[in-house]
């Protein structure tokens, strides 16, 4: 059975941080405006080179998608957290927070839609402040009816601020705390 290997490359990322005058980490003799950030669908810190000229802010959404880009020449490559900058890393929890709440009926078809992973454990449960009491609670009442928003899954189930307990898995994902990735693509 072939399979054609489709790429697939982001559209989206939030700025974590900027360097005007940076130089690449990951591309060598590439230098300029170096931007760090974090795509949005997969999760993943990238090393982007803006167009001479841009400005940024922390937490912006840039458009770093195939076809006209505005403020960004190239996506050089993939980092990992210990590469970035610390007001970079200082920057990841508000960012993803932002993703999260951004692309909230994603998170929320991911928990209307998760699985067990083994006999023992269900991915639920790998989401702080989901233990055993209330991933039960979640699928019953997921049977009953997927659930709309994080705001439905808050008051039937009772789950405090369920995009920031996502935001808080999303981290231990790229910090690499984890040993099995729920959101963050490798």
């Amino acid at each position: 059975m072939e399979r054609a290997q489709t790429r697939k490359y982001e559209e989206y990322a939030y700025v974590l941080d900027f360097v005007v005058r940076g130089k690449s980490t990951t591309v060598r003799g590439r230098d300029g405006i170096i931007v760090t950030a974090l795509g949005e669908e997969r999760l993943t810190i990238l090393e982007l080179l803006a167009m001479p000229n841009s400005t940024f802010e922390i937490g912006e959404r840039v458009y770093i998608g195939k076809e006209g880009r505005t403020k960004i020449l190239s996506v050089l490559g993939r980092l990992e957290f210990n590469q970035i900058s610390s007001s970079a890393q200082s920057e990841l929890a508000s960012v993803v927070e932002k993703i999260v709440t951004h692309n909230e009926q994603r998170f929320v078809d991911y928990l209307n839609n998760a699985q067990p992973l083994t006999p023992r454990i269900h991915a639920l449960e790998l989401i702080p402040g989901i233990g055993k009491t209330y991933m039960k609670t979640m699928l019953e009442e997921r049977e009953k009816r997927k659930f709309s928003d994080f705001k439905d899954l808050q008051e039937r189930v009772g789950l405090k601020e369920p995009a920031k307990q996502i935001a808080k898995r999303i981290i231990e994902e790229i910090t690499g705390e984890t040993r099995m990735n729920l959101f963050v693509r490798k």
